[in-house]
């Protein structure tokens, strides 16, 4: 793990939405730190809170419904949270590069891709059109798409889907930002152009040097990138730790669920995949217990009444659980 500096720390953000049927309480006090030039993986399953976090931090949520109740986000010397929409749109794009979930629903069908990867760099970096347009081509060229300076008149529908993810790098990429936000980002691609895109960043954080948050549900792949890894569920944190030993010895009961829900090459095909009982929680109600009690084999009476906090168990490992895995012992 990175002994760098950090380049942003995040304290007890939380962040609901109101609907009809009352607040849905999606994000609960999220704390973390990253550092320089780290990478780190945040997993955990659909509606755990990974992506309302970081659009928290850049305030890309609609408000309403989103509000962001409290905490802070230093970056630079400054509180993300307590920016105006002017002073964040000057490190959106710039400072902090963002990559979508969806490249089909994140390109602007009616602008062409030369437009749409300059623009950040007129906008932030005051280039003139001749000067984009050469850095676009570039950066084009950097994420493997072939042709680059014919392809800039091209519009998104000219791309395939694994192209189209490149060109979201390349314009995630185009200011050399300081922190990349990567959500999801090959989720809808098929398993080859998956490795050619991990492949492709992997590589840029090695030339750039830039911190990067990989938001995923994806094990396998934190496995192979991350430096440290936070686990989410039901809006909290409840594990972190350096990604071997996180792989190696996992504290949390839900992380070792989620574990045990990988295939392991080297073990019997022939035995069954574990699966992870129960129904994830209703955000509806204002957690007061541990999240993960109701579908815990380790839960007792405590882990219903009070909701663990993120503490220490190790080097640079963190759990939020009542349960002691290493002494099997209740905390």
């Amino acid at each position: 793990m990175s002994t760098q500096a950090s380049i942003l720390q995040v304290e007890n953000i939380s962040t609901r939405f109101r609907t009809q049927d009352g607040y849905v309480h999606a994000v609960n006090g999220i704390s973390f730190d990253l550092k320089k030039g780290e990478l780190l993986g945040v997993v955990g399953e659909s509606g755990s809170g990974k992506s309302v976090t970081m659009m928290s931090l850049l305030k890309l949520l609609p408000m309403p419904p989103a509000e962001i109740v409290s905490g802070t986000a230093k970056f630079e010397d400054q509180d993300l949270i307590q920016l105006d929409t002017n002073q964040l749109r000057k490190i959106r794009g710039g400072k902090i590069g963002f990559i979508f979930q969806d490249p089909m629903t994140s390109l602007n069908p009616v602008l062409t891709i030369g437009y749409q990867l300059a623009e950040p760099m007129r906008e932030h970096l005051g280039f003139s059109r001749r000067k984009a347009r050469k850095r676009s081509a570039e950066l084009l060229e950097l994420v493997g798409i072939p042709m680059a300076d014919s392809r800039l008149n091209d519009y998104p529908h000219q791309f395939s889907g694994g192209m189209r993810q490149r060109v979201m790098i390349a314009i995630a990429l185009a200011c050399d930002p300081k922190v990349l936000i990567a959500d999801e980002p090959t989720t809808a691609l098929d398993v080859t152009i998956q490795a050619q895109i991990l492949d492709i960043v992997k590589r840029l954080r090695k030339e750039l040097g830039m911190a990067i948050i990989w938001i995923t549900h994806d094990l396998g792949v934190v496995a192979g990138m991350a430096d440290r890894v936070a686990v989410m569920y039901g809006g909290f944190i409840v594990e972190e730790a350096p990604v071997n030993e996180l792989y190696a010895n996992p504290k949390h009961p839900y992380t070792q669920g989620l574990l045990k829900t990988l295939p392991n090459l080297e073990g019997d095909r022939a035995k069954r995949l574990e699966s992870i009982g129960g129904q994830p929680p209703d955000l509806h109600q204002e957690p007061k217990s541990c999240p993960f009690a109701p579908r815990c084999s380790k839960a007792f009476e405590r882990c219903l009444q009070e909701n663990p906090s993120l503490i220490n168990r190790g080097k640079n490992h963190k759990v939020a659980c009542w349960w002691n895995s290493d002494s099997g012992e209740k905390v």
